[in-house]
């Protein structure tokens, strides 16, 4: 067959495994220094040390004392001690399901990486020239460039409430039970508002493709700014920074009801559930919930920076047309602006308690979701005003 021998279907094939395995390596990576971090932050906050012994063990090869390296080998350490754990199945568990719970928790939010753009593109033919005499052009930094990318991000994403749910009921106990019913319900409410918060984007882009809405802030700033500071100076462009405003709030404390973060953790809530719907988990089952929520969090605030924050674009950095060395600074951007975003859901968890279960259900269908949709027709009515 044809495609069997054309080498730009077998490079695009091999560029969409590397960019998989990058992705892959990076959030993974990303993961388990986020919850070194928030055992850091957290420690500063309530002032005590929090860890910072665990290094490289020196002293198992006969020197007289470790490399401690500020503790930042703790998170090895700990994907050693669950790697070991005993997993322990209930025995009156429904097997299938049981395993089949944390699976779709972590998968769901993997899958959704694939369509965020998270850099520019990238140049490599002064490599693949001489080794096979061809040129490719620049690698787009996005695995699946689809048309529909933002919609595909909450389809995807919204099936990690079903692994919380069959955690929960799976386990054939009543606090995982209670936890699940609490995260479906939960996830469902905050599902509206966040998807009545981004209609009004589409409004101002005219389009779902992830890669362009990012090249439309390159070219005419970041959304979340006023239009007044790229040199715009119309009425209708500068009046858009209110509804705008409006859905970015939305869209970020939604993202946080949808992965369970505090203030919003009544699905966990240990004073009250134990451990809510993994309670009965142990070992890598339980580590691949603990994953799942963390890389929630940086799809979650990866999504905030590509709709709002400009994506991989930072003012006075050129793109990746401007040579490979720039192609890995947007890259770099990209990701610091998510480690930004880690720290602020890091800084809210420790700050702010938790609230009642008649507040969290108030605010998402009384204000938010009515104020997404007022939101819409603001919108509408500032795009109508002349420029």
């Amino acid at each position: 067959m044809d495609f069997l021998t054309d080498i730009n279907w077998w490079f695009l094939v091999v560029t969409s495994l590397a960019k998989t395995v990058f992705v892959l390596v990076v959030v993974l990576t990303m993961v388990s220094y986020t919850v070194y971090a928030e055992r850091r932050v957290s420690a500063f906050i309530q002032d005590r040390l929090g860890p910072n012994r665990v290094g490289i063990p020196l002293t198992m090869l006969g020197f007289k004392n470790d490399l401690k390296f500020q503790g930042l080998g703790q998170p090895i350490a700990d994907a050693l001690k669950l790697l070991l754990k005993e997993d322990f199945t209930p025995a009156s568990a429904n097997k299938f399901y049981y395993w089949l719970a944390p699976t779709l928790g972590i998968g769901s939010v993997i899958v959704s990486l694939a369509v965020i753009p998270f850099g520019s593109s990238l140049n490599l033919d002064f490599i693949f020239r001489p080794l096979l005499g061809h040129e490719f052009g620049p690698i787009p930094m996005v695995i699946a460039n689809v048309n529909i990318g933002i919609l595909f991000i909450f389809a995807i994403s919204s099936l990690g409430v079903y692994g919380i749910v069959l955690a929960g009921w799976s386990g054939n106990s009543k606090y995982p039970f209670l936890g699940g019913i609490r995260s479906s319900s939960q996830m469902i409410s905050y599902e509206l508002a966040l998807g009545l918060s981004v209609i009004p984007l589409f409004l101002i882009y005219e389009k779902l493709n992830l890669v362009d809405i990012v090249k439309y802030q390159v070219d005419n700033g970041w959304l979340l700014f006023p239009a007044f500071l790229h040199g715009n100076f119309s009425l209708g462009q500068n009046l858009l920074v209110i509804p705008v405003a409006i859905s970015f709030v939305i869209f970020s404390v939604s993202m946080f009801a949808e992965t369970n973060r505090l203030p919003f953790d009544l699905p966990e809530a240990e004073q009250e559930l134990v451990g809510g719907y993994n309670t009965e988990y142990s070992s890598m089952k339980f580590a691949l919930f603990f994953l799942g929520e963390y890389a929630a969090m940086i799809a979650g605030s990866a999504a905030i920076v590509t709709l709002f924050l400009g994506g991989w674009h930072f003012p006075f950095i050129p793109d990746g047309s401007s040579g490979w060395f720039w192609s890995i600074v947007n890259i770099g951007v990209f990701f610091a602006k998510i480690a930004v975003l880690l720290l602020i859901f890091i800084w809210v968890r420790w700050t702010l308690p938790r609230f009642r279960y008649d507040q969290l259900m108030q605010l998402g269908w009384i204000w938010f979701f009515e104020i997404a949709l007022v939101n819409i027709f603001l919108t509408a009515l500032i795009l109508l005003l002349p420029n």
